[in-house]
């Protein structure tokens, strides 16, 4: 039975997706210290099958796209308006479309799904994305202290090696042999891409706004969904991270806390977080001679440091205290401790009739967001806590 273009592409991302899986088993047995040569063959041909089988998949794909464009009657046969090849201006001329309820739009946008079933929606275009990312930084988006990699497939598995297990080459005599390297302790971590949405009201006034009016509506409510989402999933993966169990009391607790909770190799990238709860008490401490614990660069003095190292403020909206009142802190390299795995592919699905819009006479949209945060080194930062910080005392030299 001849396939439909919606069927060969679901398989052809299906056999995407084995691949990757076949992929990751295979950094796994070449990693395992009971390696056998006879079963890395089998799972490497059973890869290489699986990837022919993709790559025909895609083939074929292209082929059933080209057959249904020739099969079109003249009728049908449009040339393209200058929106149309405007990839922004089509989007917001499909999304006007989708939020009156065009039939023909909503076919396109709902007939295909993405690997876990789910209707797809109205893409957001590369440019319109990029945008939305350059928003997130003013909305006090962890994801910019983070790893953020983007993957195409929604499950995946990662091997990393922790800085505190990575040990100097060995000296060696000009003409000697050269050692082998000490085995790296190697850890896999795996990623389950999960799907994150959230619905809004859309007014008959908005959706006849000028095209430019309606993209910045777009962009910022995107943006704000994005990052309060972003930002639950990596504080929870903070409190994941290594805690720290020496006390923190005064200032020369903080300058204990630089010196010893993390690797010294990562000394160089790390810099400290709290709140402004806790900021607000950090910038008041002073040493012995009553400077003040939080500098600001000469040349930088919008940035703020303890010892060199950079302390970001996060707002106490998206970075609470704790509920018994501590205020949070971390140290260390954010970007070496957690990753955030992002699917990249936001889209938007709209309804005049459910989610309470047809009692209401208005109209709602959908955002999806994918995306998966795990600790890829939980010793490459830490998380504590402190409530109050005393200043350092000393012997007065006039005394």
């Amino acid at each position: 039975m001849p396939k439909t273009v919606n069927e060969l592409n679901d398989a052809w991302i299906t056999a995407g997706q084995k691949v990757e899986d076949l992929n990751a088993k295979l950094n796994v047995a070449a990693l395992d210290d009971d390696f056998s040569k006879e079963a890395f063959d089998k799972l490497k041909a059973d890869r290489d099958q699986a990837r022919d089988q993709r790559d025909a998949l895609k083939d074929q794909v292209a082929e059933a796209r080209a057959e249904e464009v020739a099969a079109m009657q003249d009728k049908d046969k449009h040339p393209l308006d200058k929106g149309e090849k405007d990839l922004k201006a089509g989007f917001i001329k499909n999304f006007k479309a989708m939020m009156k309820g065009d039939q023909k739009v909503m076919d396109m946008i709902t007939s295909d799904t993405d690997e876990a079933g789910n209707a797809i929606g109205l893409t957001i275009p590369q440019d319109i994305e990029t945008a939305i990312n350059l928003l997130k930084r003013q909305f006090d988006a962890l994801e910019q202290y983070v790893t953020v990699e983007s993957v195409g497939t929604l499950s995946g598995s990662r091997v990393y090696e922790k800085w505190s297990d990575i040990t100097p080459l060995q000296k060696i005599d000009e003409a000697g042999n050269i050692p082998d390297n000490d085995d790296p302790k190697l850890h896999l971590v795996k990623y389950l891409i999960a799907t994150y949405g959230g619905i809004t009201t859309i007014t008959n006034s908005l959706l006849a706004d000028t095209a430019d009016n309606l993209m910045a509506w777009l962009e910022v409510w995107i943006a704000k969904k994005v990052v309060a989402t972003h930002n639950g999933a990596i504080i929870a993966a903070f409190g994941l991270l290594k805690k720290y169990d020496g006390k923190l009391e005064n200032f020369d607790d903080i300058k204990t806390l630089m010196n010893k909770a993390i690797d010294p190799a990562l000394k160089s990238t790390s810099s400290f977080m709290t709140n402004t709860s806790g900021f607000d008490i950090l910038s008041k401490v002073k040493d012995a001679e009553g400077r003040y614990l939080i500098t600001e660069p000469v040349t930088q003095p919008d940035q703020h440091v303890i010892g060199g190292k950079l302390i970001h403020e996060i707002a106490d909206k998206s970075l609470p205290d704790n509920a018994d009142g501590s205020h949070p802190l971390g140290y260390g390299d954010f970007k070496e401790a957690v990753t955030l795995y992002n699917r990249q592919n936001t889209s938007l699905l709209s309804t005049n009739i459910g989610a309470g819009a047809f009692e209401t006479n208005t109209t709602k949209v959908r955002v999806l967001d994918r995306f998966d945060v795990q600790v890829t080194d939980d010793e490459a930062a830490v998380w504590t806590s402190f409530t109050a910080i005393a200043d350092q005392t000393g012997t007065d030299p006039k005394a």
